[in-house]
């Protein structure tokens, strides 16, 4: 059986520009490995990725043999329900792309929230970077 999204459709990539996931597959699957629950397909922002920084999860610092390459403002990223749910209540939450958000992340932040951040990912990125 194929992996579900938040609105009870097949899971939907998410990125590949970098290429996310914990698995680094492009999509938000998750397993009993994934103890973070990179459930989120979010689109982050200049501010979402400084709130992660001030709480100790720098994602903008490559770390390469975790193949990670460092985010952007704009880039798509599979990120943990709880560090998406902080922000989300601090205030600086990322965009989320709902039908590439896996289904587990509603065990941690309920739909509602998710969708009031709903968006595709904006053909101009400019508004992200302020």
């Amino acid at each position: 059986m194929s992996a579900r999204n938040v609105l009870g459709g097949e899971l939907e990539p998410c990125g590949t520009d970098p290429v996310t996931g914990f698995y680094r597959d492009g999509c938000c699957h998750t397993g009993p490995e994934d103890l973070g629950s990179h459930t989120i397909c979010a689109v982050v922002t200049a501010e979402f990725l400084e709130h992660q920084r001030s709480i100790g999860n720098d994602l903008t610092t490559p770390i390469p043999h975790f193949r990670f390459p460092g985010l952007k403002p704009g880039d798509r990223w599979c990120v943990t329900a709880r560090n998406w749910l902080a922000a989300y209540e601090a205030g600086c939450p990322a965009f989320v792309v709902l039908a590439a958000t896996h289904e587990r992340a509603l065990d941690v932040v309920p739909l509602e929230a998710l969708q009031q951040l709903a968006v595709d990912v904006p053909s101009d990125p400019g508004p992200l970077l302020e």
